[in-house]
């Protein structure tokens, strides 16, 4: 199996890619004696190759030459449509190749008595000099709308006399061979060759099913990324054919958001799971709003251990190995070994909402399916021991006579891995889904359904992330701009008033508010400095009927340590009502800074600094860090914004340079 990784870095034009390694290319040769690119297949026969995506070459010239010769065996005349030079220099870097017969005559052209010869022609190749130093084939159109000649055509393109070369097929002058390089990576003959009826192609993990017109649609999307977003990383996985099997792919903002938001990540395979057409994975996480954020999506041929693992190690590729501190699945025994490989020392939990979402479907036909479910759902989300878990899950089975249920019986056996019982340790960021009615929804959810084609759902995907950024940047200014009006008289409602979002803020005013409810705070057992205080609740259950429920909290007065029982915190990432009367009744007035996640502060991005861990104290050059980085974020996500903020930088490290030439 044979795998390719291209991703983006800085050049000196603000646009560039990584090349895979060489091991994947194979070398072809151009014979000037015919002008055909030739490669020797394993029988030594001779086969001729059209230009691909991938292929690359070791100069301009090599390039051009190769499509010229092309040209030629086919039948029409090349044309230089645009080339790009670097700033301040007469480097190319860019160009595209097409034929002659592209685009139309200027108006002003028209009256001339020359004859109109062009018709618009989509024939074309755009390739661009990479990191490797080579020139690698971006983009290709290979057809033609029009007729096409006899061999012999010449080339328009005019050479300098130390590079002009013979390329007429009747030359009697030897071309030197070109070395080609073409990098494995989607094969176009895909494209198409599947009958859309063909049941064995969703079932087959040889290669990834694309349906006709998918594979031009993703090369056409990954090469715009490649070329307008700086930071663009992808990554495949390719079978011994060179066919595709697994694709992963992340843009600047999801880079970012990784890592400022990787700590906790929901892996969903609902549409591997639902046979949707698009086999896409998606790795979510949740921003500082309490919002889902994209930090990575794939593309998966099959649910296999191998590419699960193959996607998760493409993750960390792109992460540069930054490992989830949690990362929730679906309940599956395959994606629990994946992780297990990968991720050895995160913590791995099958989503609940996904869990209760197939009590319908699994359950529906039983007899007493509502007081089953009810009895389920209040051993799930009511108990708050794992003796309580286990009487009730005990109730379940012998009461209503299910303990043939063999989904029920499987279930049980991975508790550790979903029953909140089980998951007090477990942090969750807001992710635990622990109340009843909460979801893990897609990404994707309201732009992607199981008949959206590929092609359809890549228009989709842009728009989707385009707007889940606009909300972001909208909560941002509302929690930057907006006043929070407080409704008690509570000090730590005013604390964290000045410091979270306002969405998360809103979150915590509700247990602050909820504190009214806790009738009753008593300390119960000391054992040294941890004190045991039991807090009493009156909460509303079935039938709007209010019932009392105890809540243990622990407490250290010395270690500022507060843990209650029900795991708010962990869960949900700020402290629960509990807590804070426990709080208040030792006349603590403001929150331990430790139970104040800098992930839900306001300005938490212009806090974090990547390798903040280094141990550098000097609080100057961390502000400079901070300053830079939060400009740095946003000029990686598009060539505009990096074209923006690099003339910033160049136009600040002049007025920095001019402050020092002053003291001199």
């Amino acid at each position: 199996m044979e795998e390719t990784s291209l991703h983006t870095k800085q050049t000196t034009d603000g646009l560039g890619c990584e090349t895979p390694p060489e091991t994947n290319y194979t070398r072809t040769e151009l014979n000037g004696q015919n002008g055909i690119l030739e490669v020797n297949d394993s029988e030594g026969k001779k086969e001729f190759v059209p230009p691909a995506i991938g292929m690359e070459f070791d100069s301009y010239d090599d390039a051009y030459n190769y499509y010229n010769c092309y040209a030629i065996e086919a039948g029409f005349n090349v044309r230089v449509k645009n080339s790009w030079f670097k700033r301040n220099s007469r480097e190319k870097y860019g160009a595209v190749l097409c034929c002659s017969s592209q685009g139309f005559k200027r108006v002003k052209d028209v009256n001339r008595l020359r004859k109109e010869t062009r018709t618009g022609c989509p024939a074309m190749v755009r390739m661009r000099l990479v990191d490797s130093k080579r020139w690698r084939i971006l983009e290709v159109s290979l057809e033609h709308n029009h007729l096409l000649g006899t061999n012999g055509y010449k080339s328009t393109k005019k050479t300098s006399s130390g590079t002009k070369r013979k390329l007429l097929s009747n030359s009697d002058t030897e071309l030197p061979p070109i070395k080609l390089y073409r990098a494995l990576v989607i094969d176009s003959r895909n494209d198409g060759t599947h009958n859309l009826n063909q049941t064995e192609a969703n079932t087959s993990s040889n290669q990834l099913n694309l349906r006709k017109g998918d594979t031009q649609a993703m090369y056409n999307y990954l090469c715009r990324m490649q070329l307008t977003n700086p930071n663009f990383f992808y990554m495949m996985d390719l079978n011994d054919e060179g066919r595709l099997l697994n694709l992963f792919w992340a843009d600047a903002r999801s880079r970012a958001a990784s890592g400022y938001f990787g700590d906790v990540i929901f892996f969903d395979t609902t549409c591997l799971s639902n046979k949707y057409e698009v086999p896409l994975v998606s790795f979510v996480g949740v921003n500082h709003h309490g919002q889902s954020v994209l930090l990575g999506c794939g593309l998966l041929s099959s649910e296999t251990k191998e590419s699960y693992i193959w996607i998760f190690n493409a993750w960390l590729t792109c992460t540069s190995g930054l490992s989830p501190q949690t990362i929730i699945t679906d309940r599956c025994k395959i994606l629990h070994t994946a992780v297990a490989d990968v991720f050895p020392k995160s913590s791995h939990r099958f989503g609940l909402s996904h869990i209760m979402r197939k009590v319908p479907e699994k359950l529906g036909g039983i007899k007493n399916y509502d007081s089953i479910r009810k009895a389920l759902l209040k051993g799930v989300y009511v108990a708050l021991k794992p003796f309580d878990f286990e009487a009730a899950w005990g109730y379940l089975i012998q009461h209503f006579g299910i303990a043939d249920n063999e989904w029920l019986r499987l279930l049980y056996e991975d508790r550790a891995q979903w029953a909140l019982v089980y998951l007090k340790d477990t942090f969750f960021m807001g992710m635990a889904t622990a109340r009843p009615g909460e979801i893990l929804s897609p990404f994707f959810d309201k732009y992607l359904h199981k008949q959206t084609p590929l092609k359809e759902f890549l228009d989709k995907y842009e728009l989707a992330l385009q707007k889940k950024h606009k909300e972001e940047v909208l909560a941002d200014m509302d929690s930057r701009s907006t006043i929070l009006d407080l409704k008690t008289r509570c000090s730590f409602e005013l604390q964290l008033s000045k410091v979270y979002t306002k969405s998360i803020f809103k979150r915590f005013q509700s247990e602050v508010e909820e504190m009214y409810s806790c009738f009753s705070t008593t300390q119960i057992h000391i054992d040294g400095p941890v004190t045991i205080f039991l807090v009493k609740e009156r909460v509303l259950s079935e039938g709007n009927r209010r019932e009392i429920r105890d809540y243990e909290v622990l407490y250290n007065r010395a270690a500022a340590e507060v843990r209650c029982i029900c795991s708010c915190f962990n869960f949900y990432g700020y402290l629960c009502r509990h807590a804070l009367c426990v709080l208040n009744f030792n006349g603590v007035e403001e929150i331990p800074s430790k139970y104040i996640l800098p992930r839900w502060k306001k300005d938490f991005k212009r806090l974090y600094v990547l390798g903040h861990g280094s141990g550098n104290d000097d609080m100057s050059l961390t502000q400079l860090c901070r300053s830079a980085l939060q400009v740095v974020e946003e000029g990686v996500i598009s060539l505009d914004h990096y074209k923006v903020a690099l003339r910033a930088f160049e136009e600040l490290l002049d007025r920095v340079h001019s402050v020092e030439e002053k003291h001199v």
